[in-house]
């Protein structure tokens, strides 16, 4: 192998990393910056590569996101399909359809193309991205109410197999006009969803099994897991269903199920979820040159602005309004549907399948991912706050040890750095408010380990050793949380300055806060409040105007609100 290739791939990786802060900085998608940095090393580019692999690039596409939706899936807790599983089913497959027939009347139109190439190229768009949302969900630091962020999730990791059974069977009719082939295509359809379904779930467990009942050096365990996942990928589509569904699937098992090492395995595959990023859109950039993007500038615009403000929304309003959600949660998921990898790779087929005008849809699903990325991707974080979708979030720590011993069943050593206005006045351990089940395991001070005691003060500059489960981990996070909260997102502001039960009767807060509410029945409880405007379904952060009082769910289990908080408006 020639040095000057791995040098050059490297440095690429080196510049993209380097310039990845950027992001932050300007508010747009890390994501871009790897699309752009992998333009401008290409042929129109100063760095001059010329490429055009495109098997090579659709074997290493596909590798990439089945890595992305196993860490994906890792990270989804098992709970938001709860509120989250039957809208993000029905948006990844009705969803997907009417997006892809809305993308190729408009493609039809602009584009001058056959009918049966407009409808390929609608297919080719329709689905979200993966690795766009998990990297913009997941990276921008916002912590959105489960209802949206479960939907977002559930349907980017299983919105695939709509849109390769759209893609591929419209290939096939294009290339071949073979007879019978939707009939072919729908039963493929059933298999992608069905095959890909069993083999994740059922694959999950047999990982699960295998990594707990293996005794092996700590740092094996993630590569253990990873490569149980590709295989688990690769035996799928070996076999028919969707390698994507699966892997996702196997990865939300895994991550809900007891396994030793997971907090490792986790930091690992984050890790490998950016490596499989970074090599994707580097490469799929790589493959276009600016040139080519041109002369398809305007009508590509024009199907890209379609997509984001006309196609997208109607679509999600169609689908998801007998679900409960309201016009801002409505409104925020239409934005939030990113077009990433997964077009580009789709886009793939036509070129391989050596279509007609393959090159021209290339070009065009290459286009409406990169301005997607630009006018979605920059603005997702900033459209959040101001609908107000966010909540209250506690301080993760700064990292997290498996003990890996029977007798400490689930508990982990976690570290939590004190830092931030709440911590600049010194407290003694015992006055802090920490939940059941945990210790304090040691204070760390200007690299000295002091001996915990109830009388030992803490302040900002210490770390925390503590003993926990992860299941306490978010009340955990709260009572050491340092930083100061946006005013919107204070505990008080949020909330309210009362916490009351979800079986509290709406007659005993009558009584005791002097409110009369007219238009509901007093034998009926706060809880029951929730679920008859959320359709059974409430989640933190969800209200409910009674006149004079706002109530805020706080706390919920199993869909029913247990905490309530109450605001008095002023």
């Amino acid at each position: 192998m020639d040095p000057t290739f791995t040098l050059i791939g490297a440095l690429m990786l080196v510049f993209s990393i380097v310039l990845s802060p950027l992001s932050s900085r300007v508010g747009m998608p890390v994501l871009l910056v790897f699309l752009v940095v992998g333009m401008m090393m290409g042929e129109d580019g100063p760095g001059g590569i010329q490429f055009d692999n495109f098997e090579l690039t659709f074997l290493i596409a596909n590798l990439s996101l089945a890595v992305i939706l196993l860490d994906g899936g890792m990270r989804t807790r098992v709970e938001t399909f709860r509120v989250g599983l039957r809208p993000a089913l029905v948006l990844a497959t009705l969803g997907v359809a009417f997006t892809a027939g809305g993308a190729a009347i408009v493609a039809w139109w602009v584009f001058d193309l056959h009918w049966m190439m407009a409808l390929l190229i609608g297919a080719i768009i329709s689905s979200t991205d993966a690795a766009a949302v998990f990297s913009l969900l997941q990276g921008r630091g916002l912590h959105l109410n489960e209802r949206v962020s479960a939907t977002l999730e559930i349907e980017s990791g299983s919105n695939d197999p709509m849109a390769i059974f759209l893609t591929l069977m419209l290939v096939t009719l294009i290339g071949q006009h073979e007879q019978g082939t939707i009939l072919a295509g729908l039963v493929m359809l059933v298999q992608q969803f069905g095959i890909g379904a069993a083999a994740g779930v059922v694959g999950g467990f047999l990982v699960v099994e295998l990594a707990n009942r293996m005794r092996l050096t700590p740092a094996l365990y993630p590569l253990l897991v990873g490569a149980a996942g590709i295989s688990v990928f690769s035996a799928t589509n070996a076999v028919g269903g969707s390698g994507f569904l699966a892997i996702y699937l196997c990865g939300v098992v895994i991550g809900n199920r007891h396994v030793r090492m997971m907090p490792m395995i986790l930091q690992v595959h984050d890790g490998l979820a950016w490596l499989a990023q970074l090599c994707l859109f580097l490469m799929l950039g790589l493959l276009v040159n600016p040139s080519d993007l041109i002369p398809l500038a305007g009508a590509g615009l024009v199907l890209a602005l379609a997509l984001i403000f006309v196609i997208r929304p109607l679509t999600v309003l169609i689908t998801l309004w007998p679900f409960g959600f309201n016009r801002r949660e409505l409104g925020f998921i239409s934005w939030v549907g990113l077009r990433g990898a997964v077009p580009i790779v789709l886009a793939l087929f036509p070129i391989i399948a050596d279509l007609p005008d393959a090159q021209l849809v290339f070009h065009a699903a290459f286009f409406i991912v990169l301005v997607s990325l630009i006018v979605q991707g920059t603005t997702m974080a900033p459209l959040a706050r101001k609908l107000r979708l966010e909540i209250p979030a506690g301080e993760d720590p700064y990292r997290r040890l498996p003990l890996d011993a029977p007798s400490a069943g689930d508990h982990e050593l976690m570290l939590f750095p004190l830092r931030g206005q709440n911590w600049e006045k010194p407290r003694a351990l015992g006055q802090l408010r920490l939940p059941e089940n945990t210790a304090v395991a040691g204070v760390f001070r200007q690299r000295k380990c002091l001996q915990p005691t109830k009388d030992l003060q803490v302040a900002a500059g210490d770390m925390l050793a503590m003993f926990a489960t992860p299941s306490l981990l978010p009340e955990l996070g709260k009572a050491l949380s340092g930083r100061q909260a946006p005013k919107h997102l204070a505990e008080r502001a949020f909330f309210g300055d009362f916490v009351l039960n979800g079986d509290a009767l709406l007659g005993d807060v009558e009584q005791v806060y002097g409110i009369e509410f007219d238009e509901l029945p007093p034998e009926l409880s706060l809880a029951e409040c929730f679920a008859k405007r959320t359709k059974g379904h409430p989640v933190v952060g969800d209200t409910v105007t009674l006149g004079p009082v706002t109530l805020v769910a706080r706390a919920t289990e199993a869909d029913r609100v247990t905490k309530v908080g109450l605001k008095m408006d002023a």
